[in-house]
């Protein structure tokens, strides 16, 4: 199996549109690929799809299959913060990757989406860089976007992942933008960062793991 995690500079950047996106452009192209998200927490108040409904749609799988039902956390908060307040059993990093790495069709490219930003707790023990260490995937997508701060955040972010083959997924990129335009460029050229800005290119390089 190859897996790709996608990680963001922070909450509600865009992990899980790329996620589905990337899913859907995949599967277009006949790759047999399946979506996991570790664990969740929402608020159920909002009438809104969890990440793992929207993800499950994409790949055409049950949602309790992206996310075991016991990691759905009707909290907005991170995670163990949000089993804490739920009076739920606290949990490990490592009893996340055992539940993501059990399931997975032997040939199928694993799309792992986390949660918040890459030091945004996932388990009482860790961060996403945690599982990103114990998952060893193939690529790790770091989403963000290009507005004012995105320079800081992304080599805040990547900086952290400098083990792994990182690359970044600037959303919402508009090339008419100057602002967009410039970011892309100083990340790429000043920093030598792998950007890309939509999901046909980050298909090609997902496509080009297998």
């Amino acid at each position: 199996m190859i897996i790709v995690l996608i990680a963001g500079t922070g909450t509600g950047i865009g992990k899980t549109w790329v996620t589905a996106e990337l899913a859907s452009a995949l599967k277009q192209r006949d790759f047999e690929v399946v979506a996991r998200k570790p664990v969740q927490s929402f608020d159920p108040d909002e009438d809104a799809l969890t990440d793992a409904e929207i993800l499950g749609a994409a790949t055409v799988e049950d949602p309790h299959v992206v996310c075991p039902p016991h990691r759905w956390l009707p909290r907005a908060m991170a995670p163990p913060i949000a089993a804490a307040v739920l009076e739920s059993p606290p949990f490990h990093v490592a009893d996340l990757v055992a539940e993501v790495t059990g399931n997975l069709p032997t040939g199928a490219i694993a799309l792992v989406e986390s949660v918040g930003g890459v030091r945004s707790p996932v388990a009482i023990d860790g961060d996403t860089v945690t599982l990103v260490s114990e998952l060893k995937p193939a690529l790790v997508v770091l989403v963000a976007d290009a507005e004012l701060g995105t320079i800081n955040l992304v080599r805040l972010s990547h900086d952290v992942l400098l083990t792994h083959r990182v690359i970044v997924y600037l959303n919402r990129f508009d090339a008419e933008d100057e602002m967009h335009a410039r970011n892309r460029e100083w990340l790429e050229t000043h920093l030598g960062l792998d950007v890309v800005s939509d999901p046909e290119a980050l298909e090609e390089v997902v496509a080009a793991l297998t």
